[in-house]
């Protein structure tokens, strides 16, 4: 429901500030920008979901592998302890904690094709334990807010755009990004466990917490020693041997148990293409609705608003050249991506703002985006409380994002 009312807003307010800019302004190209971006936005929706088939029929024909030689339910077992604190209404050894385990993994290496159709799979087997198959589950939210904060510890491609730019040290923005993006998927754990009444004050999340804390300090004290260099190559390095290590692992694990892990992979794969299929709808109108938004100039307009606002009351205004990455990333990742691009381009590699794109880039997911593909893909069409707990989480990254920037770089 609430996506429906942020889809018809994106329309509405597009056409009165189109209408606005054609009477008063005498615009006559931004209904035909408009126009377009529909079906550019088409267009874009279905080559990602055509770009996702393949991907999704590898992973998903790769998890029931592991599905059937018993992996997912070892992982569900030593996952337990933590998880039936974090999602109360799956049961213990349930296939479902096994594939958010591996959802959340590849998001925090940076694995975004692989995160996808993991994603999928933990949601279906979420909606096969929701009693109303209509309506957003407690799990499917956590689940889904846990996405959306957007935790990654090896970012990657940001790193690679930074290089690819221009910048003297690529990997400058990494330290307050690991920052950022901790702070945000905390505060969406704590949003969601508010609203669901979890409790966060017993023994396992609170040792969970500190002990990933402790890890964090840990690997930002070994990175620290290390150079640019030494960092990219061991970023690249460890995630795709990580990447390539839980595809041997499934396979090994299918021939101890004497399956057929051939016609297992088969059967994920096909179950990959139509969850592909399945998904065009959700997409074309997600993007279609950000496309026009965004052609009729209403994103200009609101960070032009918030830099006058800042001014007025005083406050530095660097951090404002880099808004449109903050503010686009809940709604398209290739938008913010393009955003952040623009940013470096415009500003500098090395500048606040270049930097400052960079970090919002990498300390939040997109929301938007996340709740359409995943939810659509089981046919949820009540979201219940998953769009506030994913902006308020993403909001506290923007605010963290901010923070890390002028303590770092300011």
């Amino acid at each position: 429901m609430v996506l429906n009312y942020i889809w018809i807003a994106f329309f509405v307010v597009a056409f009165l500030i189109a209408l606005a800019k054609l009477v008063f302004w005498g615009d006559t190209a931004v209904f035909p920008a408009m126009v377009e971006s529909t079906f550019a936005s088409a267009k874009t929706a279905f080559e990602i979901s055509l770009g996702l088939t393949g991907v999704l029929a590898l992973w998903l024909g790769i998890m029931r592998i592991g599905e059937r030689g018993g992996v997912v339910s070892v992982l569900a077992r030593w996952l337990s302890p933590l998880f039936v604190r974090l999602f109360p209404d799956i049961p213990k050894g349930h296939p479902a904690t096994g594939a958010i385990f591996m959802n959340i993994a590849a998001n925090m290496l940076g694995l975004d094709n692989a995160a996808t159709p993991m994603g999928l799979k933990a949601m279906e087997e979420l909606q096969k334990l929701n009693p109303h198959k209509d309506t957003a589950s407690n799990p499917m939210i956590m689940f889904l807010v846990l996405n959306t904060s957007g935790l990654t510890i090896i970012p990657i491609s940001i790193m690679v755009y930074r290089a690819q730019l221009g910048a003297a040290q690529p990997t400058d923005v990494f330290v307050p990004l690991l920052l950022a993006t901790f702070f945000s998927t905390l505060a969406g754990i704590i949003c969601v466990s508010i609203y669901q009444r979890i409790n966060l004050l017993n023994r396992t999340l609170l040792l969970t917490l500190g002990g990933a804390t402790l890890a964090v300090a840990l690997l930002i004290a070994g990175l620290g020693s290390l150079s640019r260099v030494q960092i990219d190559a061991l970023s690249t390095s460890v995630a795709n041997i990580l990447l390539f290590l839980i595809i041997m692992v499934f396979i090994l694990a299918g021939v101890r148990r004497r399956i057929n892990v051939y016609d297992a992979f088969i059967d994920g794969a096909k179950e990959g293409f139509q969850t592909a299929v399945r998904i065009i709808p959700y997409l074309v109108a997600i993007l279609v609705g950000i496309g026009v938004f965004r052609a009729s100039g209403a994103m200009d307009m609101l960070v032009g608003a918030i830099e006058w606002v800042v001014a007025s009351c005083g406050g530095d205004t660097d951090f404002v050249g880099a808004l449109p990455t903050a503010l686009m990333k809940p709604l398209s990742g290739s938008g913010a991506r393009g955003m952040m691009v623009d940013a470096m381009n415009t500003y500098g590699a090395d500048s606040f703002a270049g930097r400052l794109a960079c970090i919002f880039q990498g300390s939040t997911d997109t929301t938007f985006y996340i709740l359409a593909v995943y939810f659509g893909s089981v046919g949820i069409r009540y979201t219940r409380h998953a769009v506030a707990c994913g902006l308020l989480a993403d909001l506290a990254g923007v605010i963290a994002a901010i923070c890390m920037a002028y303590l770092f770089f300011g």
